[in-house]
C-alpha cells in the first residue's frame, strides 16, 4: 500500500503552493495527481509536470489506476502527495482502501450551484454530503493552504454555517 502522507483536495491540483512548500515538509517520494479528466488532457498535464518541483516524479493518472497502484506491491512504503479535485474522488480513495486519517482541503472553485465557506473553498451540497460521508468514516477534515497555516476544521464550519447538523 502506499504511504499517503497527504490526501488534498484543491480544484487547481499542483501549483506553486502545493509544490514547494507540502512536497518539501512531507518528504515525500513522488506526486500523484488522481484525475480522469486531466489524465486525457494533455496540455493540462503538461502545465501540472511544469509546477512539479525538479527531481520530484509526479504522475497524472486516472481516479482508478491510483487505486489499481495502492494494491500492487511494488508501491509498498512509497511516501505520496494525493492530489484530487473533488471531495468525490477522494471519497473513491476512501471507499477504495486508501488509508489516511485527515484530508486536506486547499481550494475548492466557486461556481453559482455552490456556497464560500471560507476564502478558498465554496461547496456545493453534493460536496457537503460527500463530506458527511468522509466525516462519518472517522476522517478529519481541514481547511488549509500550506502547512505552516492554522488548520481550520472543515466540519464545525459546516455546523457554523448551519450547512449541516450534528
Amino acid at each position: 500500500m502506499l504511504q499517503v502522507q497527504l490526501l488534498r483536495i484543491d480544484s487547481r491540483l499542483l501549483h506553486g503552493q502545493v509544490a514547494t512548500n507540502w512536497a518539501r515538509v512531507l518528504k515525500i517520494d513522488r506526486i500523484i495527481v488522481a484525475s480522469d479528466s486531466v489524465a486525457q488532457d494533455a496540455i493540462r498535464k503538461t502545465l501540472i509536470k511544469q509546477a512539479s518541483p525538479p527531481g520530484l516524479r509526479t504522475h497524472i493518472v486516472p481516479v482508478q489506476k491510483v487505486i489499481r497502484i495502492n494494491q500492487d506491491s511494488r508501491f509498498d512504503g512509497e511516501k505520496v502527495l494525493l492530489l484530487v479535485e473533488s471531495p468525490q474522488d477522494a471519497l473513491r480513495l476512501i471507499l477504495s482502501g486508501i488509508e489516511v486519517s485527515r484530508i486536506n482541503i486547499g481550494s475548492l472553485s466557486f461556481d453559482n450551484s455552490k456556497k464560500m465557506i471560507s476564502d478558498t473553498v465554496a461547496v456545493s451540497q453534493r460536496d457537503i454530503q460527500v463530506f458527511q460521508l468522509l466525516h462519518q468514516h472517522e476522517i478529519q477534515l481541514e481547511i488549509r493552504k500550506v502547512s505552516s497555516d492554522n488548520p481550520k476544521d472543515l466540519w464545525q464550519i459546516l455546523i457554523d454555517k448551519h450547512l449541516i447538523t450534528e
